[in-house]
């Protein structure tokens, strides 16, 4: 199967689903590849939105609901289909995926960011027995009972506060002796009485038996090493680019992000790179979305300054 169309999606987080949405509207015909089930992406496992104007008090999977809904309204196809490779040549932008070849005029690459590991012993053997990397997916099945959460950022610290909530007994781990996130995050995570902060404290193995039963840490002043009893390890250390298809193909900074300017726009032409997936001093939903708007504005011009022969 082959389909053709104007502005060809690859992810369908905000920034996917906001060009989307700018795009339908603009009148161009859109497609979106999303190979999660659910559109939303790292939205979908967010416990709490404040920060997002208009939006706020609300959680991310109906957030990510709500944005899928209002592309699907205006028209844009919503497909669930990965993309297995992808051509960047000029006026041959294509995604090729298990249900076929979907070309567009323009581009734009959404494919968002992932949970970066620990790479610490256990890690992987205890996956899915208690080692989680989303909190709001997991978190209600250790209701109750002691939790480690692992990092340092806005992430950790609305993980720690969401278990919190669930009446667990949390353990929040950090290597470094400041957070990364935000005074308001950390101002409340200090003042609940169900969070123990454990910094500087770097993890070094989960142990368990057929699931999770402790994590050792070790306090980096002092190299003291303690081991907490706990039933699951929530991992937030940071994300890594869902960028590997474009090895090769466009250029990547040492941390595998692309390198695109204010306009979204990359070395070749009516290609885009939006979202968390390119390099920029803001990693949020609401950034996301501005760079979805963005791309899909500079993808309608491109489209509209240039001639496309459906027979080349």
């Amino acid at each position: 199967m082959s389909v053709q169309t104007d502005v060809l999606i690859i992810g369908g987080g905000p920034a996917g689903l906001t060009a989307a949405i700018y795009a339908r509207r603009a009148g161009l015909d859109t497609v979106v590849l999303e190979k999660q089930p659910m559109p939303g992406g790292q939205m979908l496992m967010t416990p709490e939105v404040e920060n997002m104007p208009g939006a706020a008090f609300g959680d991310g999977f109906s957030l990510a609901e709500r944005m899928a809904e209002q592309a699907k309204y205006f028209g844009a196809r919503l497909i669930n289909a990965e993309a297995a490779s992808l051509s960047l040549e000029p006026k041959k932008l294509a995604a090729v995926t298990e249900l076929g070849i979907y070309s567009g005029k323009a581009l734009i690459l959404a494919m968002g960011a992932r949970r970066r590991k620990l790479n610490i012993a256990g890690e992987e053997a205890y996956a899915g027995r208690g080692v989680s990397y989303c909190a709001v997916c997991d978190g209600n099945f250790f209701k109750g009972r002691a939790v480690a959460v692992v990092g340092g950022g806005n992430t950790a610290l609305e993980d720690a506060l969401h278990l919190a909530a669930l009446d667990c007994r949390v353990s929040l781990i950090h290597r470094r002796g400041e957070f990364r996130g935000s005074p308001i995050l950390e101002k409340r995570v200090r003042e609940d009485g169900r969070i123990q902060i454990m910094t500087p404290y770097t993890p070094e193995e989960i142990t368990g038996a057929a699931a999770v039963t402790g994590i050792a840490v070790r306090r980096s002043e002092s190299g003291e090493q303690t081991r907490l009893d706990v039933s699951a390890v929530f991992i937030c250390a940071g994300t890594v680019a869902n960028t590997e298809l474009l090895q090769g193909l466009l250029p990547l900074d040492k941390e595998g992000r692309v390198a695109s300017g204010e306009s979204c726009e990359t070395d070749i032409p009516g290609v885009y790179a939006v979202g968390d997936m390119r390099r920029q001093p803001l990693y949020q939903i609401v950034t996301a979305c501005a760079d979805g708007a963005v791309a899909a504005a500079g993808a309608g011009l491109f489209i509209y300054n240039n001639s496309f022969d459906t027979e080349e």
